[in-house]
C-alpha cells in the first residue's frame, strides 16, 4: 500500500515536529545554572541555544527515520 503525495508530506513534518519537540524536552534541564531562590525558576534558561540544538538534532534523527523509511526498514 502506498501513501499518496499530500499526506506522504504531513507524515514527514509530522515526524519532524515530534523529533523536535521530543529533542526539545530532554534539553531543556541541561545546564540551567542559577536558579531565583524565590520562584525556583532558572534565572537563564538559555532557551534560545537549545532550540537551535534541538533543530540540529532533530534533523539528523528525521533523516534516520526518512531513509528507514526509504530503504523500507519501515513500512507506512
Amino acid at each position: 500500500m502506498t501513501i499518496p503525495g499530500f499526506l506522504h508530506y504531513v507524515v514527514l513534518f509530522s515526524a519532524y515536529a515530534v523529533l523536535w519537540f521530543l529533542t526539545l524536552f530532554c534539553l531543556l534541564p541541561i545546564g540551567l545554572g542559577e536558579v531565583d531562590p524565590e520562584t525556583g525558576a532558572p534565572l537563564n534558561a538559555h532557551f534560545k541555544r537549545k532550540a537551535i540544538w534541538a533543530s540540529g538534532i532533530a534533523a539528523v534523527l528525521w533523516l534516520v527515520f526518512y531513509f528507514a523509511i526509504g530503504f523500507h526498514w519501515l513500512e507506512l
